[in-house]
């Protein structure tokens, strides 16, 4: 297998040397002595080769600089942990701050945009315009919702690139349009119009319903996340104050929310956990709502094309299943957010430590991996992030579907690294944010109205708000009771306070 890799990486160096030696105006680099490039990346461990492979080894090959790839957030000690201990989610933010100061700082940071937007705020990483004004680097061919998601963190002001990015797009069956005499979406529509589509789309009783769309194409997922993840995150409605002291829930804004779903759910025209589609016999698409026909419309990530695509071609195989012939537009946007979507994630950023002993160098690799030469290599690859060069994002295996639904929107701004630290800091937040699932559940079984459960949620979310202030490391078990791990609890099991 170590025969095997190398053989691969050398033979993909090998082919890549004619085509990227000298690319994007690489400065020669001095034969004489090697160079040492320190990249620090959000997390990794033992194991970094997919990010070697993905990034830094035609680099390497081709330039007489050696790559040393530092985690910020050593993953392999979760290899050893004693989970009967409460998982305490990491400070990335802190951790990616350290391996950037010290006497031996990282060159080069490799981190989301939530990490990067603070980090920008604390100058912590340079800004690259006047660089690429020097050197003439073009970035008109970036995706515009990539290279301006990356400049509003800056304010303008370009502090780090990306050479892929992933995304998001809302996946239609065409045969169930056509079925029902109704015209498919298009890009740039609102929620309300997709969900007036998808009550037009609805169909059917008991296990042969075919719902008019879908937060998730799982089957049996939780609606309350569904509509948490994909509906309020894109209004950047919050749970809770800043602070972490009041719930912000009991608002003519999040009634509307709550309002607007537990309609279509209980009028059966989205999905909820217990719609017994697993009814009849099993195959291979069977939890897969929307390839196995059962919604009209669901969000997809750009990789589900893959997935799409391999369940068509093995269509023979699969007993009782028809392929499905599909497209995709943009994802639904709110009236009050024109334009976002909140449907790109770029989780690779590049930037320039501040304080990089190296910073030329740093900035040459840079550019070397956003390079027009790099983007048509990597163009050959089957990858499950898309190119930010448009020039080099092409459909996949030959298909023909709306690839630009996937970026043309811009992403939801980050969320605030304070906002993250504090959820490190104090863990039992996620169980105020996760309370809300049980008054959802009341809405959907007509026990109480939206209004009556986003009280009752803001006044439980209260209490433990209040707990949680009283001791920061407060936890509660599934009933909402709070308890407070021990520290230094042995191994086998949890010692509660209080």
């Amino acid at each position: 297998m170590r025969f095997k890799k190398l053989l691969s990486v050398s033979l993909a160096a090998t082919l890549a040397l004619g085509l990227l030696a000298g690319c994007n105006g690489s400065k020669a680099a001095d034969p004489e002595q090697e160079k040492v490039l320190r990249i620090g990346v959000l997390y990794g461990g033992y194991d970094d080769s997919y990010f070697r492979q993905q990034y830094t080894d035609v680099y390497e090959f081709t330039h007489n600089v050696r790559i040393e790839v530092v985690p910020a957030i050593d993953q392999s000690q979760y290899r050893y942990q004693d989970y009967s201990q409460p998982y305490v989610q990491p400070d990335y933010l802190d951790s990616m701050k350290k391996i950037m100061t010290g006497s031996n700082p990282v060159d080069v940071v490799v981190t989301d945009t939530s990490v990067l937007n603070q980090l920008i705020k604390e100058n912590m990483v340079k800004q690259l315009d006047p660089m690429i004004q020097e050197d003439k680097f073009d970035t008109s061919d970036f995706v515009p919702a990539v290279i301006d998601g990356i400049k509003d963190l800056g304010e303008g002001s370009l502090y780090a690139l990306t050479p892929s990015f992933s995304s998001s797009a809302l996946f239609y069956n065409k045969k169930l349009f056509t079925d029902a005499g109704v015209e498919p979406p298009t890009d740039n529509m609102t929620w309300d119009d997709i969900f007036n589509l998808a009550r037009r789309l609805a169909k059917g009783e008991g296990k042969d319903r075919v719902y008019g769309f879908a937060f998730s194409r799982y089957l049996g997922s939780d609606p309350f996340w569904d509509m948490q993840s994909n509906y309020v995150n894109s209004l950047q409605l919050k749970t809770f104050d800043d602070k972490a002291e009041t719930m912000t829930v009991n608002t003519p804004q999040w009634t509307k929310v709550w309002e607007t779903i537990s309609k279509l759910a209980k009028d059966k025209i989205i999905p909820d956990s217990n719609s017994g589609m697993m009814d009849g016999e099993w195959n291979p698409v069977t939890s897969d709502l929307f390839l196995s026909g059962k919604v009209a419309m669901t969000i997809g990530e750009n990789y589900y094309v893959n997935e799409i695509t391999d369940a068509n071609n093995n269509a023979s195989k699969i007993k009782n299943f028809t392929p499905v012939d599909w497209d995709v537009v943009t994802v639904p946007v709110h009236p009050e957010k024109p334009g976002i979507g909140g449907s790109i994630w770029l989780s690779n950023t590049f930037a320039i430590n501040s304080a990089a002993p190296n910073a030329e160098t740093a900035w040459d690799f840079i550019k070397f991996i956003n390079g027009e030469d790099w983007a048509k290599l990597k163009s050959r690859s089957n990858s499950y992030e898309m190119l930010a060069r448009k020039s080099y994002i092409q459909p996949k295996m030959g298909l023909d579907y709306n690839i630009q639904a996937f970026y043309l929107l811009k992403p939801t701004p980050p969320t605030d690294p304070k906002q993250e630290k504090l959820m490190s800091e104090k863990p039992g937040l996620y169980s105020v944010t996760d309370s809300g699932r049980r008054f959802f559940q009341e809405v959907l079984e007509n026990k109480k109205t939206p209004a009556e459960a986003l009280k009752e949620w803001e006044e439980k979310g209260n209490k433990m708000l209040q707990e949680i202030k009283n001791n920061p490391k407060t936890q509660f078990q599934e009933d909402g009771t709070p308890f407070v791990p021990e520290e230094g609890a042995a191994a086998g099991g949890v010692v509660f306070k209080g």
